[in-house]
């Protein structure tokens, strides 16, 4: 059992809360892609309200705890641990009202070389607990808008949790999979669901697109998500996404394993 006092020393000493590695420099251009409505940052979300960059800068100091000074342009960005305990235990009471209805869940992240293990732990407990985790369209094919272009990737489940393989065989060094934000993943796989006759999920777990996709369709979405990506919180604010938990989610992927602990645990999931 991880501790709450232990859990926020843990973010600190990973960098995971507190001081982090994303630059304000980063967040601020990403504050401003938001405000442009570039689709490269709405993760497939479609915002109902204005934001302009002091509206971002406002609102992700309330949800992250970074600067909300849009004049402040350098250094490191923040995130306030408090408010990352917080969401972890939102994000858990989420999961324990899902496993006590024993509904259907999927699982999907744009980040599997930091954050499978993470998913994935979350993945046994739900299915242990009686929920149906979810894995429509493995192998199909999905283009992706990349910087390099347009690029296919394959969607695969590694102990239940969706990501994106680029085609080919697997290299060594790649095994868990592409980094991408796209909301396309997600709209394949609830859209291939569909076309089975289901099942649906009633709670989709993940990260980026996976997650602001998800909820801009009416799927109740819960995610982890660091200051430099305001979409998740934005989503949060005007309800297409149920919790947005502030953190660096680009971190060694031992730096998680108490969270998995901390969140399984209060979610009476632990095994």
């Amino acid at each position: 059992m991880v501790s709450t006092g232990a859990l926020r020393a843990h973010l600190l000493a990973a960098r995971l809360a507190g001081p982090v590695a994303a630059s304000r420099a980063e967040s601020l251009r990403g504050y401003r892609l938001f405000a442009a409505r570039d689709p490269r940052v709405l993760l497939g979300l479609d915002p109902e309200w204005t934001w302009r960059l002091r509206d971002l800068t406002g609102l992700m100091a309330r949800k992250c705890g970074v600067s909300a000074d849009p004049r402040q342009v350098s250094g490191h960005d923040v995130i306030d641990p408090e408010l990352t305990l917080a969401g972890l235990d939102a994000f858990a009471d989420r999961l324990a009202a899902v496993a006590q209805r024993g509904g259907p869940v999927l699982l999907g992240t744009g980040h599997p070389h930091r954050l499978l293990a993470f998913y994935a732990a979350l993945a046994d407990a739900l299915s242990s607990a009686g929920c149906a985790v979810l894995t429509p369209a493995q192998g199909l094919s999905v283009d992706i808008t990349t910087r390099f272009g347009l690029r296919t990737h394959n969607l695969d489940y590694v102990r239940g949790v969706a990501l994106m393989r680029e085609p080919g065989p697997v290299r060594p060094g790649r095994t868990t999979g592409a980094h991408t934000h796209s909301p396309l993943p997600v709209r394949t796989v609830l859209a291939a669901a569909a076309d089975a006759g289901g099942p649906l999920p009633e709670l989709v777990i993940g990260d980026h697109g996976w997650v602001c996709g998800a909820g801009q369709l009416g799927f109740e979405a819960i995610g982890l998500g660091d200051p430099g990506d305001p979409a998740l919180f934005v989503g949060e604010a005007e309800g297409s996404v149920s919790v947005a938990v502030p953190l660096d989610d680009a971190a060694r992927p031992g730096h998680y394993l108490p969270l998995t602990r901390y969140v399984l645990n209060r979610a009476c999931l632990s095994q």
